[in-house]
């Protein structure tokens, strides 16, 4: 148990990290502030503030975020009325502004605030010492931090260094740069497999093991033998007979295997197995393996991995609205959890190969084009370079909500039904 939870803890800060690291890098390029950054949610556990960004840790390790300026609600930092400390820097203007009881700055002015401008004018005005008589206003420096009511410091947000103050293409390109890194991550884990196998382990349509008293035992299928076809399906790599015998559970199925050369005709009925609430045709039988060992062989094998792997989660998506939706084909973090599980049981190669599946998943699904997403995002810039202005942020706002109220609501269902597919039957 706590093993597969510091393995859980692990793949899951990994690929949060690596996602929102893209994210925050082209924001960097294309000279967006980017605020805070950070792994986890809820309340903060740790904080440290450089080149304009605060890197946070937070309670939760189910997730992450990079916040940039412009891209969030900073309405309830400051509102009328409130106290706050303003600290001065040699030019008299303001550096620092603490709005938290849990942070005291020294030497600092008292402020009761009534109206404010951190994004064009940049200025802050108010009573100060909270007399009416003593009503100031006080011009805001371009680099000035806040100290939020939790205690985050954070840069404020002027309007040059917003998220819309860069250029259609870098903000696409930051958009686009959380998946383009877990694709990228998926490459290098799969790459790493390869190196700790010793080569690249190729499944072949070869019999390289028959199951007592298996379908395939009972019918006579041997070791070496070569199963060519399913159904006169042509069955020439390990993953399209997987795919075949997967369909005839329970069914008559007509084989053409090869044996020494020889074609021969074998007619089996696969038996039937349920694996994750569905039910799959099973024979009793393991592939041959071969290896590869070469340096081309390995480093190829991160891309081909990584490309299958991309193809078929895009496939498999676009099955979900062709032949029917069911919430048992996708998985929330009660999924992987229980992935990581039997993962962690069968050594760090298994743990690396998880972490290369769950990334590709995370960059597929992250492109989607649903609001509140990478790819919702992306559709809505596509959408601003055809009008050739953008979507109102009112809209915008709008879409977005719609959009997280939507993956809310699933992953809701699809946690609880994750609950019940493991831990209930």
């Amino acid at each position: 148990m706590i093993t597969t939870i510091i393995t859980f803890i692990i793949i899951f800060g990994i690929l949060v990290l690596v996602h929102e690291f893209g994210h925050f890098y082209f924001a960097k390029r294309a000279h967006i502030l980017v605020r805070e950054f950070s792994i986890g949610m809820g309340p903060k556990i740790f904080s440290y503030h450089k080149n304009a960004t605060t890197y946070t840790i937070r309670l939760l390790p189910l997730g992450g975020y990079v916040r940039m300026a412009g891209l969030e609600d900073d309405d309830e930092t400051l509102k009328t009325g409130k106290p706050v400390t303003l600290i001065l820097n040699e030019q008299g203007q303001v550096a620092k502004i603490n709005t938290s009881q849990k942070k005291m700055l020294f030497n600092g002015i008292p402020l009761q605030v009534v109206k404010w401008d951190l994004e064009k004018e940049l200025w802050i005005e108010g009573y100060e010492n909270g007399a009416e008589d003593q009503y100031r206003r006080y011009t805001v420096d371009h680099d000035a931090s806040i100290i939020e009511e939790d205690g985050t410091e954070v840069r404020i947000a002027p309007l040059d260094v917003q998220f819309q103050s860069a250029t259609l293409p870098r903000r696409m390109l930051t958009n686009f740069a959380g998946p383009l890194n877990n694709f990228i991550l998926a490459i290098v884990a799969f790459t790493l497999v390869a190196v700790l196998q010793g080569g690249v382990l190729t499944s072949t349509n070869q019999i390289g093991k028959v199951a007592t008293d298996s379908a395939a035992a009972q019918a006579g299928l041997k070791v070496n033998d070569k199963i060519i076809e399913v159904n006169e399906r042509k069955t020439n790599t390990w993953e399209k007979l997987v795919t075949q015998i997967s369909k005839q559970g329970g069914k008559k199925t007509s084989l053409l295997i090869e044996r020494n050369g020889k074609e021969k005709k074998i007619e089996l009925t696969p038996k039937v197995k349920e694996s994750n609430g569905q039910k799959i045709g099973q024979i009793g039988i393991e592939s041959k393996i071969t290896k590869d060992s070469s340096p081309l062989a390995i480093v190829t094998y991160g891309f081909t991995e990584t490309w299958g792997m991309i193809t078929a989660i895009f496939g498999a998506l676009v099955g979900m609205f062709t032949k029917g939706f069911s919430l048992n084909d996708l998985g929330g973090p009660v999924a992987m959890y229980s992935y990581t599980s039997q993962a962690a049981k069968y050594g760090v190669v298994n743990v690396i190969r998880l972490l290369a599946f769950l990334s590709v998943n995370l960059g597929v699904v992250n492109l989607l084009p649903i609001p509140a997403l990478d790819g919702g995002k992306l559709l809505l810039n596509v959408v601003e370079g055809v009008r050739r202005k953008p979507i109102s942020p009112e809209k915008e706002g709008i879409i977005t909500l719609i959009g997280f109220g939507f993956l809310m609501l699933l992953m809701i269902l699809v946690t609880w039904n994750d609950i019940q597919r493991y831990f209930f039957n």
